[in-house]
């Protein structure tokens, strides 16, 4: 029996809903994702490791609205005269560095102009305990969800949908191996997935398991 996995897909990052792998670790921030224009809350935070597809989850979002994508170390002033032609903004890998007048200011806009306000980031910004109290209970008052660790099933489908982006054919059997020994991290499998593609053009050796090995050393 061929346990090959035939890898078909162009090699950029894809960001297709149909690509999402749905499991236990990302059910409800997916479900909520997939519920909009119907959300309990118009403002939400979605959390979680690198790698976690939270970014995939934004643009699944966008797809599905007039929306203004952008990553937080991005936002200045202009943003508010963008955001009045959206009806949804997502402010991507939000950290405590930003402005807490001007995110403040963006929850404002949200709530009295009945928009629909996203973030992402890789704790919850309830944690952030900002300087600014308004802020503070506007973050207390909005929806916070979290992407938790990946089970098995999940880092096959992750490992596999990597390697499908960079058209590298892997047999399962590489795929169990590899599971068997990386760190349930989604941060290490992206930083796994990443050194594997480099190393192996730097080498000019096709993908085999004392590649895997090598590399597995290395992250």
């Amino acid at each position: 029996m061929n346990d090959q996995l035939i890898l078909k897909f162009p090699s950029h990052q894809a960001y297709k809903r149909e690509d999402f792998y749905v499991s236990p670790s990302n059910q409800e921030a997916y479900d909520f994702i997939n519920s909009w224009p119907r959300w309990i809350k118009r403002i939400v935070n979605i959390f979680g490791p690198s790698g976690s597809g939270k970014s995939h989850l934004a643009s699944i979002l966008k797809n599905k609205t007039s929306c203004l994508q952008i990553n937080s170390n991005e936002l200045n002033e202009k943003i508010f005269i963008r955001y009045k032609t959206k009806e949804t903004l997502i402010i991507e890998n939000l950290d405590k560095k930003i402005s807490e007048k001007l995110l403040f200011s963006l929850w404002n806009v949200a709530l009295q102009d009945n928009k629909y306000l996203m973030t992402t980031s890789k704790k919850p910004i309830s944690s952030y305990k900002f300087k600014l109290k308004d802020l503070e209970s506007r973050v207390k008052s909005s929806l916070i969800i979290g992407i938790n660790l990946p089970n098995d099933d999940l880092i096959s489908v992750i490992l596999a949908k990597n390697f499908s982006d960079k058209q590298i054919k892997v047999e399962k059997k590489h795929i169990d191996y590899i599971i068997k020994r990386i760190d349930r991290s989604y941060e290490k499998i992206s930083q796994f997935i990443l050194t594997l593609d480099k190393y192996s053009l730097k080498k000019g050796t096709s993908f085999n398991l004392k590649l895997i090995k090598e590399v597995l050393k290395m992250i």
